[in-house]
């Protein structure tokens, strides 16, 4: 008896165009065969709701304080909810943020790259 493959899951990915992790989190997935539809965070913004969700499931670790952007703010900014601050300066976002449906992936770590590819 043979065991049907499962079709590779739709995807969306949440990045900066510019950002080479995220375009090469992009290109590994599309060549693992997956159907990814790529969203830039700067250029298309993100809902309040989207956010207030990675927030909710993936907590602090959804702000990059390692990033240039984050560097370059004042301590008002810094003060900021994660929300308010990422709603204003997308780039403070850790990405990739990975969406299969039903969970979300930060990053493209190796335990991440090993779940998806």
């Amino acid at each position: 008896m043979t065991v049907p493959s499962q079709a590779p899951a739709s995807l969306t990915l949440y990045g900066l165009k510019t950002c080479d992790t995220c375009r090469k989190a992009l290109k590994s997935l599309r060549d693992a065969g997956h159907d990814v539809v790529f969203h830039d965070v700067r250029a298309d913004g993100l809902p309040r709701e989207t956010l207030e969700r990675f927030h909710a499931d993936l907590g602090e670790e959804l702000m990059n304080k390692r990033s240039s952007t984050w560097r370059q703010l004042g301590d008002s900014a810094h003060g900021q909810d994660v929300i308010s601050l990422i709603s204003q300066y997308p780039a403070v976002m850790k990405r990739p943020v990975i969406d299969d449906g039903t969970r979300l992936y930060l990053g493209w770590t190796k335990d991440v790259q090993a779940a998806l590819t």
